[in-house]
């Protein structure tokens, strides 16, 4: 498929996937010497303007590794070969500086497609230098992103669901409480989505202060924030939560002018059965705690289950404590 680009359009393209995905470009001859290359291949310590006779591919790997660079790129540019990877350490030019322990490598993949002329001969090669460390660095990103949230960077849904999951499997009687600020809902279409985003970042860093070591605190939701009290019974959940709500109260007694008016309830269970049912019990005792006025702590009692927990239970009745008013 032809996109119908002209020369000057192509350039810019070129410079708009240069710049996006941070790799070199490299054009080679059909004999594997370097006759262009894009603007960031200056970081490889290589000026192509101040050199006499190009470089070959070669060239850019370290000694131990140039043969294998050497042949790739000759089974590419002698067509018995289509494609494929090849990684080697990248040092600076040789032929600008005879010194290479003043070098420190820095390992890149290179993939090259061969090309021909407007007759049909082989007219060399085009091809990409990637980064490894950046693409591992990109990879440790991309699989952090998986386990967080982007606003506040704490543990996300699926990493939490993970933990409890290994608190099940302990069997230990631990408990679990989820806090939510009031109202929020009402707040975002009052003051709108920034206002509403540093609200839930001021709880975030909140709880993380009033976490004990040994608990773990993550988020669920946009709303919601969860943590794991280990060994600790549901009396004492509901005053370490009550503890929290009154504290949280105090920090937003003075808020003043177009400050939102904020307060926070708290939902507490027991770690039991399943990480659903677990997660249901405390999302439900939140819900009671908020249908009461908000300020308060819903508590969902604990379920006694002979079999493990594998029979499906009724719902346990709802409590809801006091909070701060």
């Amino acid at each position: 498929m032809k996109m119908g680009l002209s020369a000057a359009e192509g350039t810019i393209l070129h410079g708009l996937l240069e710049e996006s995905a941070g790799d070199i470009v490299l054009k080679l001859d059909e004999q594997g010497f370097i006759i262009h290359a894009s603007e960031n291949f200056a970081g490889l310590g290589i000026d192509l303007s101040l050199l006499l006779l190009s470089p070959h591919i070669a060239d850019l790997a370290e000694r131990s590794h140039a043969d294998d660079v050497c042949s790739y790129a000759r089974s590419i540019l002698e067509g018995r070969a289509l494609g494929g990877w090849v990684e080697f350490p990248a040092v600076g030019h040789p032929l600008l500086d005879e010194d290479e322990s003043c070098h420190t490598p820095s390992w890149y993949a290179l993939s090259l497609r061969p090309f021909a002329d407007e007759e049909g001969n082989p007219g060399g090669a085009i091809g990409l230098m990637r980064s490894v460390q950046h693409l591992r660095s990109l990879e440790g990103e991309l699989h952090a992103s998986v386990l967080t949230d982007p606003l506040t960077g704490l543990a996300n849904r699926h990493a939490f669901c993970a933990s409890l999951k290994r608190h099940l499997a302990s069997g230990c009687q631990h408990t679990v409480a989820v806090f939510a600020v009031d109202r929020m809902r009402a707040l975002f279409m009052q003051y709108g989505q920034r206002a509403a985003d540093e609200v839930q970042w001021g709880l975030a860093k909140f709880l993380e202060a009033m976490v004990l070591p040994g608990q773990e605190l993550a988020q669920l939701d946009e709303e919601r924030f969860v943590v794991i009290l280990p060994d600790m019974t549901i009396p004492s959940a509901n005053e370490w939560a009550s503890d929290v709500l009154r504290t949280f109260a105090s920090l937003t007694v003075g808020s003043s002018g177009n400050s939102p008016k904020l307060s926070a309830s708290a939902g507490i269970a027991g770690i039991e059965c399943t990480v659903d049912w677990t997660l249901r019990q405390a999302e439900l005792a939140l819900v009671m705690a908020r249908a009461g006025g908000g300020m308060q702590v819903g508590r969902a009692r604990r379920l006694s289950a002979p079999d493990g927990g594998r029979t499906r239970a009724t719902n346990p009745q709802l409590g809801v404590a006091n909070g701060p008013r």
